[in-house]
């Protein structure tokens, strides 16, 4: 048994090796093939090499990589792209803000970005996010269902807490009355009326029928504020 063991360990440990073995040759030939100026090709290894290791390949990319090459910003893209897919969050933000402030005005990495917050609970960055995006591109749709669920969402709180207020009341005065009434048409105003025009946006561009739902949910709300 004392003999089995360390040969079981070697066995197991044996696919770990390789694997960091093959993420140095993989970034050796990044090294020569970015000297060779075959960018793509440069690319397509760094790929196989974050799959590789990682880690190794983030290191290469902070300690090897021109950062005022063209390369470099297919390269952090990849990194980014990488840890999003495993759910790293905090990684892919790093990337994809390094990849922001090289091209700022970039949809795609807008769009990554945004999405990274997300995952990681920070939705008003995300909003900031998108908000950039439709500057940039006005029928994004990513950014329109974002931003219309997003202020939907935050007038329902806002309703539901006028909505609490005003039922503490036992006997409300005509003056309790209005002011809720006023505040609800404020609700209305700023919050569903503005997120009713980003879902129209994504109606228009795709049949989603999650988006139809909530701007019926919308319609109600407006019939009951003005009534």
């Amino acid at each position: 048994m004392k003999i089995l063991m360390p040969v079981l360990f070697c066995l197991l440990s044996f696919p770990f090796m390789l694997s960091a073995q093959s993420a140095d040759v993989l970034l050796q030939k990044v090294s020569v093939t970015l000297s060779a100026g075959q960018e793509e090709q440069a690319v397509s290894l760094f790929a196989q090499a974050i799959n590789a290791n990682p880690d190794k390949s983030e290191m290469y990319y902070w300690t090897q990589v021109d950062k005022n090459s063209p390369v470099c910003v297919k390269l952090a893209q990849k990194l980014a792209l990488y840890y999003k897919k495993s759910r790293n969050y905090d990684k892919a933000y790093l990337f994809y803000r390094e990849l922001l402030q090289k091209t700022p005005n970039d949809v795609t990495f807008l769009a990554g970005y945004a999405e990274t917050e997300v995952c990681r609970g920070r939705e008003d960055d995300a909003l900031e996010a998108y908000e950039k995006i439709l500057q940039l591109d006005a029928n994004n749709l990513a950014a329109n269902i974002f931003i219309g669920n997003y202020l939907y969402l935050k007038a329902e709180q806002e309703k539901k807490q006028l909505d609490t207020d005003f039922k503490k009341l036992n006997a409300p005065t005509r003056m309790q009355y209005a002011r809720y009434k006023d505040g609800l048409s404020r609700v209305l105003s700023n919050g569903y009326s503005k997120a009713k025009e980003y879902l129209q946006n994504v109606i228009q561009q795709f049949p989603s029928t999650e988006a139809q739902k909530t701007l019926n949910k919308i319609k109600l709300i407006e019939i009951e504020v003005n009534r």
